[in-house]
């Protein structure tokens, strides 16, 4: 019975440490997609802040969705060039 709760706990500790780690991951690209929008250059300086408030309030899902839909499309460019 001792064993049974042990292996209960052991995995409970497991799926914590990999939520954290992907926690952990999750911000570190949210914080790169921040600086990337910073430094990148826009055809419109609106189009900079508008980017920047997407990422910054929609967290992870802003920065996701600004990886797809700038940042990606912005390696098929230059990778064409």
């Amino acid at each position: 019975m001792l064993s049974y709760f042990a292996g209960i706990y052991a995995l409970f500790l497991i799926v914590w440490l990999v939520l954290f780690v992907l926690g952990i991951l999750g911000m570190v690209f949210w914080i790169m997609m921040i600086i990337d929008v910073t430094k990148r250059k826009f055809p419109k300086e609106d189009d900079r802040v508008i980017w920047l408030l997407v990422v910054i309030f929609l967290g992870i899902v802003g920065a996701i969705v600004y990886y797809f839909v700038i940042k990606k499309d912005t390696k098929k460019h230059t990778d064409k060039i």
